[in-house]
């Protein structure tokens, strides 16, 4: 008789206290996303917010509150989410290629603790300068300030910058004493908190006769596709087979053996999207914050509305940027080459000398394809807004980043539950014991 995968789950009692100490860590991120700065006027905020949501289109507000899973709206503790901290980690990968010096001390032993710290930092002075655009952009909001302006500037810029460090915290907690990634959960949480609120939006807006109910029911059934697809695009695979020849070992004689190479049809799954929208969260903060005072912001704010066609294809060129740039940061053909050559492996049909440009080549024809498709489905809620002028927090749910990010956290996380389970000599999470493994291209 098979035994039920959830029991079995709260029967290791490691496995048991890592996801209980995850759902503790998740449960502070939502409650903290509650807790007001000081000095705000909460019903002017949501005065504020109310008369721009009226207004139908998808605004930077929306965009912003959307990757702090509401905290944002609230001007929270938690407004700025960990953005500043994948900002920070981007601008570190690119130093890294930029400065040899900086990719030297990496590499030294320590390297990895150190490049951290320096990242750790880099987030600090990242979250000031947004933590500064935000106090601005409460001056610009009518009765939203309670105390004196500069009082006010103190305190927003040390709790919002607290904040931030305080997720980045618990994010590495996350990853040393709970399960799946940390800094990927809080995200997920944030964006799964919002769906009952963004569902009770499209009732309301289907009980007011806004919205056709055989519209409602076209965009869910697009909705369902388009997560089978994330999901296919998610498992899929391009194997390249490695043949081992027979080789010696101290005093054993190891046999010739025949493996593969797996590389992912996206082998950076959602990094591309989650890079991709930090980087415009920065610019777009900036100028939220600051455009009141600053008009050449103010006209980049406008020029760079989430639902304009300059946002859409610059969101488009940086996907497709960050998944070439990810992809070659961590799966290296000269390093996979040497690492084959080091243990005896080649590749059938491919000279010994020619490996790196037959890897290079098999990677550049897998991510175009890949990343082009996590483009579009990134521009979903935007099509979804226009052509069925749904509400904006719902557009938002209804594909675009949301999707890739639930999507993609979930089959992580499902996957390190599995190997905790099958380490324990218990069946996994699906019938046959296993997740399904990856389709083969």
């Amino acid at each position: 008789m098979a035994s039920n995968p959830i029991a079995d789950i709260f029967r290791i009692r490691d496995l048991r206290e890592r996801i209980l100490f995850t759902l503790f860590m998740l449960g502070i991120f939502r409650l903290g996303a509650t807790i007001p700065i000081p000095g705000i006027n909460l019903n002017a905020l949501q005065l504020y917010f109310s008369a721009q949501a009226a207004g139908g289109a998808i605004s930077v507000t929306d965009y912003l509150d959307f990757f702090a899973g509401g905290a944002f709206s609230r001007f929270s503790i938690f407004m700025l989410g960990i953005m500043p901290y994948i900002s920070m980690s981007i601008i570190m990968q690119l130093l890294l290629l930029v400065f040899p010096a900086l990719k030297k001390i990496s590499e030294e032993e320590g390297g990895r603790k150190k490049i951290q710290r320096y990242t750790r930092y880099g987030t600090v002075a990242v979250a000031l300068i947004q933590s500064f655009a935000v106090t601005v952009y409460a001056d610009s909001i009518p009765d939203a300030i309670t105390i004196s302006r500069g009082l006010y500037t103190f305190v927003s810029m040390l709790s919002v910058t607290a904040g931030t460090v305080f997720l980045m915290w618990m994010g590495e907690q996350i990853n040393q004493r709970g399960i799946g990634n940390g800094i990927s959960l809080i995200i997920f949480s944030g964006i799964v908190a919002r769906m009952p609120s963004a569902f009770w939006l499209l009732l309301q807006a289907v009980r007011r006769g806004d919205l056709n109910p055989v519209y409602v029911i076209v965009v869910m059934a697009m909705f369902v596709a388009v997560i089978a697809l994330v999901v296919y695009e998610q498992r899929g695979q391009r194997k390249v087979p490695i043949h081992y020849a027979k080789r010696v070992v101290g005093r054993r004689m190891y046999g010739a053996q025949n493996t593969y190479v797996p590389f992912k049809i996206n082998p950076s799954g959602v990094i591309p999207v989650i890079f991709a929208s930090s980087v415009m969260t920065f610019p777009l903060q900036i100028a939220q914050g600051l455009g009141p005072d600053v008009r050449w912001l103010q006209r980049l704010g406008i020029w760079f509305r989430p639902d304009g066609a300059p946002y859409l294809i610059t969101y488009t060129l940086l996907i497709v940027f960050f998944a070439y740039f990810y992809t070659q940061v961590t799966l290296n053909p000269i390093e996979i080459s040497r690492n084959i050559r080091e243990n005896g492996g080649s590749i059938p049909g491919i000279r010994s000398e020619k490996m790196e440009e037959y890897f290079t080549r098999i990677l550049n024809r897998i991510i175009l394809p890949g990343s082009l498709f996590l483009a579009f489905i990134a521009v979903i809620p935007t099509l979804v807004q226009r052509l069925f002028n749904f509400p904006a927090e719902v557009a938002f749910l209804m594909g675009g980043t949301s999707l890739l990010i639930m999507v993609g956290v979930d089959l992580d996380l499902m996957s390190q539950i599995e190997g905790h389970l099958r380490m324990h000599h218990h069946d996994g999470l699906t019938a046959k014991g296993r997740i399904k493994s990856r389709r083969s291209l």
